[in-house]
């Protein structure tokens, strides 16, 4: 099986951007070349603030649609504590 991770980033504005991959260094570098996503490209430098790796493809998409859900300041705390045997977190 794949392995997946669902990863936030924290952006030159301070602003935090969530999203999921296979190749985690390899989307960072993307990001911060500025061909990974538009909301990223204006707001680099990214840093990586936050990582859950080896998820399934499915729970790294139901996490990140969670973490898009949740307050910023709970984001983080969101990323790190999710249990998916309780599918409501």
């Amino acid at each position: 099986m794949e392995s997946w991770s669902t990863y936030l980033l924290k952006c030159s504005d301070s602003s935090l951007y969530c999203g999921v991959t296979n190749d985690l260094e390899k989307r960072l570098a993307s990001h911060n070349q500025g061909t990974a996503s538009k909301y990223t490209r204006s707001r680099i430098p990214v840093t990586l603030a936050a990582v859950r790796h080896k998820l399934s493809k499915s729970e790294a998409h139901k996490l990140e649609y969670m973490i898009k859900k949740t307050r910023t300041d709970k984001k983080i705390k969101t990323l790190l504590d999710w249990d998916f045997s309780n599918e409501s977190g």
